[in-house]
């Protein structure tokens, strides 16, 4: 669940409101920052492991869902300008990521708690690889959430 707070340091009024739309824009850019930077992450450790007999075939599975998310990261960046919406400063810590935006002049801030931005992000991380969602029974929960970096 994201939480926003709002606030104009300088004008009493409050301008025109960030639209549901707009907050998951910038939702849907900290997750493709942050699956974008894991995946390639992995495809690098792949590489480098020595553990695989066959790394070319996981890597571009791996290639093939970061050039996915970065297709997907530009066309969200198109649609924050076009909203008029800049993310100014993004921050993690034990409790979640928070991002500073500015949308036409009206500063804001939206935090998501990692339970819900990991199983977001595993959510899109299957998808993007092409898994089904009946293949994520196949760990115990535990396990899963582990397996996710808690910091990128």
């Amino acid at each position: 669940m994201a939480i926003t707070k709002r606030y104009t340091p300088t004008t009493p009024t409050i301008p025109e409101n960030i639209s549901k739309d707009e907050l998951s824009l910038v939702r849907s850019y900290l997750l493709l920052t942050f699956i974008h930077k894991v995946f390639e992450r992995d495809c690098r450790a792949i590489g480098k492991s020595g553990l695989f007999k066959t790394p070319q075939l996981y890597m571009e599975l791996v290639s093939s869902a970061t050039k996915k998310t970065s297709l997907m990261l530009q066309e969200v960046t198109r649609e924050l300008t076009s909203h008029q919406l800049k993310i100014s400063t993004v921050r993690q810590d034990q409790r979640g990521v928070t991002a500073e935006y500015n949308c036409r002049g009206y500063a804001g801030e939206i935090h998501i708690l990692w339970p819900g931005f990991r199983s977001e992000m595993m959510q899109r991380m299957r998808a993007y690889l092409g898994l089904g969602a009946e293949l994520a029974s196949v760990l115990p929960r535990e396990e899963r959430v582990e397996q996710m970096a808690l910091s990128i």
